[in-house]
């Protein structure tokens, strides 16, 4: 009995925890240009829009676009936290996000490229820590191939978001990420995402499951205007174009994320109830007895 009142205890911590702790979805792609900061501004805004708490990390250390293509000028970036590192707590780095209309929170990259060498996986690790247990969902806008940070981000991620797009060489360089994401023992994680899936190209969207060999595949449609017009005026276009095919795909990926978050949510509650059934269950056997 002691043992399965303990076991109740831990499985209601784990519980708390579970709750406790955010999702870091790390979104990549082989190829710049390919809508990786697009994608990080819009989801986190869609997610934002159903109630969860949501950090973006700019993970551009030298020409991180993040705080611009959200209207923000920030007064402090992760280059500030490294000079606080040590007496950095979870208090103290709120004081280094910037607050965005939406209710999302970003941790912006150096204002200057040079700055980008002071930026090392110890700070990433810190800073990675204090933001998990804060935060429902951080969502990272790496820089483009396997750099050496990128890889700190994708080696912690819940999932990875690797974008492309139906371009020949874009296409062969996404199948040469997913090899190697495979050999690093993450392609479990990925998710592919074709953007511009809508194009008119040599290779077709149908095509893509086969030349990638998976089928864990989502589509984006092509509207160039849209986020050319969102990227210039520095406004998300989940917030004032929700109707629009590209902001229902942004959606439809948000209410994905959820629908998983919550079906874990669940399996942690049903697992700790049956604990506590079987504990009520071998209590009342015991009562019968005597």
């Amino acid at each position: 009995m002691k043992n399965e009142l303990k076991q109740l205890k831990e499985a209601r911590e784990a519980r708390a925890n579970k709750n406790k702790k955010g999702e870091m979805i790390a979104i990549c792609s082989a190829n710049g240009g390919i809508g990786r900061t697009v994608m990080s501004v819009n989801l986190a805004v869609a997610l934002a829009k159903n109630n969860m708490r949501v950090c973006n990390i700019d993970g551009n250390f030298q020409f991180g676009d993040l705080c611009l293509s959200m209207d923000l000028r920030p007064t402090f970036t992760i280059k500030d936290i490294v000079e606080e590192l040590d007496q950095m707590d979870e208090y103290a780095l709120a004081n280094f996000l910037v607050n965005h209309k939406s209710g999302v929170k970003i941790l912006s990259s150096p204002e200057r490229p040079e700055y980008a060498e002071l930026i090392t996986t110890t700070v990433l690790e810190k800073v990675y820590k204090l933001l998990i247990n804060q935060f429902d969902y951080l969502i990272v806008d790496t820089e483009a191939g396997l750099q050496d940070l990128s890889l700190f981000y994708i080696e912690k991620s819940d999932e990875i978001f690797l974008l492309s797009t139906l371009d020949m060489i874009v296409m062969k360089n996404t199948k040469m990420m997913l090899e190697t994401f495979d050999i690093l023992g993450q392609k479990e994680k990925v998710r592919v995402i074709v953007n511009k899936s809508s194009v008119d190209s040599v290779i077709k969207a149908a095509d893509v499951p086969e030349i990638l060999e998976t089928d864990n595949i989502f589509h984006i449609p092509n509207q160039p205007e849209l986020v050319l017009q969102s990227l210039n005026v520095g406004i998300p276009f989940v917030s004032n174009h929700g109707k629009s095919d590209l902001a229902k795909a942004y959606f439809k990926i948000a209410d994905q994320l959820l629908s998983k978050r919550k079906d874990i949510t669940t399996d942690t509650k049903t697992s700790s109830n049956s604990i506590l059934q079987s504990i009520f269950q071998k209590g009342k056997a015991v009562r019968s007895i005597f």
